[in-house]
């Protein structure tokens, strides 16, 4: 098999079917084999009914459960350890990325790149909606803090959730991370510092999500915390 697609999703009853039927559409028109890993993270809506309706009509469809809320980096996990690809990666579930940039991905990584992840601060990045200014203004502040405190400043854009991995890579970067939450991406890429692995950026078409959840306060608290466990787990390691 050519590609697995690890999909976590909390709460995406409205959009799942979204992310996985304009997935489907694309890679029915690639030459990839493929298989799509869906993994419902204990969501208390219909996320989980959504995806085994998909998975019924599409056999590339995997739906894998949570026994409970986890955690998104916990989610892609767990994914990544049931992907059977030669290459894996993960997207949200909530399509804020565009699955077009696949056409990128994959001759990148067929020549041989470690990953290849979505940067939206690249130049050639489409906003199809565009962020209110005060969350673009936080999400820049948090971004400078992140690269700052993890010293990841060759990393523009750490939390795109679209990235990709030779099977490999993906395996080894999971069985090392630790945080099972949202900041799991900054995890990784330190990771990858360290281990010298050799990672393409691309631009993507992006879509900003008016109807986050997240809150600003208590969820960037929580972000910090897990920050500074993962400086504290990794430090010293070159």
């Amino acid at each position: 098999m050519d590609l697995s697609i690890v999909i976590p999703a909390y709460n995406e009853e409205k959009r799942i079917l979204i992310a996985l039927e304009r997935t489907l559409a694309l890679l029915g028109q690639r030459p990839w084999s493929y298989e799509l890993l869906a993994v419902d993270d204990g969501s208390t809506d219909r996320t989980a009914a959504c995806i085994a309706e998909c998975a019924r009509e599409h056999p590339q469809v995997r739906c894998v459960q949570n026994d409970r809320n986890r955690g998104k980096g916990y989610s892609v996990q767990r994914g990544v350890a049931e992907a059977r690809g030669r290459y894996i990666g993960f997207m949200d579930g909530d399509y804020k990325t565009d699955i077009a940039a696949l056409d990128e991905v994959m001759p990148l990584l067929a020549a041989g790149w470690d990953g290849v992840i979505g940067d939206r601060t690249l130049s050639a990045t489409e906003f199809v909606v565009v962020r209110r200014h005060y969350r673009q203004w936080g999400t820049e502040a948090f971004g400078w803090l992140v690269r700052t405190l993890m010293d990841l400043g060759e990393f523009g854009d750490t939390q795109c959730g679209f990235k990709f991995f030779q099977a490999a890579v993906a395996r080894d970067l999971c069985a090392r991370q630790q945080v099972a939450g949202f900041m799991f991406d900054v995890e990784l890429l330190l990771l990858v510092r360290q281990l010298g692995y050799q990672i393409a950026k691309i631009p993507v078409k992006w879509r900003f999500d008016p109807d986050s959840r997240f809150n600003p306060v208590t969820g960037t608290l929580a972000n910090l915390k897990e920050l500074v466990r993962i400086r504290w787990v990794h430090r010293g390691r070159s």
